[in-house]
């Protein structure tokens, strides 16, 4: 099982998610995913699917 994975929506990139104490850890790749910087998810593919949302307008993108 891998410890890092690299997140992209859309052919974009969104960041990586690296495995840390309690899940894995998001790093954005770019300004438009800096909403989900530093959150820990339970799994690299919930940290997809909010990266997703933030890609179809269903979580803000304002912090």
């Amino acid at each position: 099982m891998s410890d890092t994975y690299i997140i992209e929506v859309s052919s974009q990139a969104a960041g990586i998610v690296i495995r840390d104490r309690g899940g894995f850890r998001f790093f954005a790749a770019s300004h438009r995913f800096n909403v989900l910087e530093g959150q820990v998810f339970r799994t690299a593919r919930e940290a997809e699917r909010a990266a997703m949302r933030i890609v179809a307008g269903e979580l803000s993108v304002a912090a």
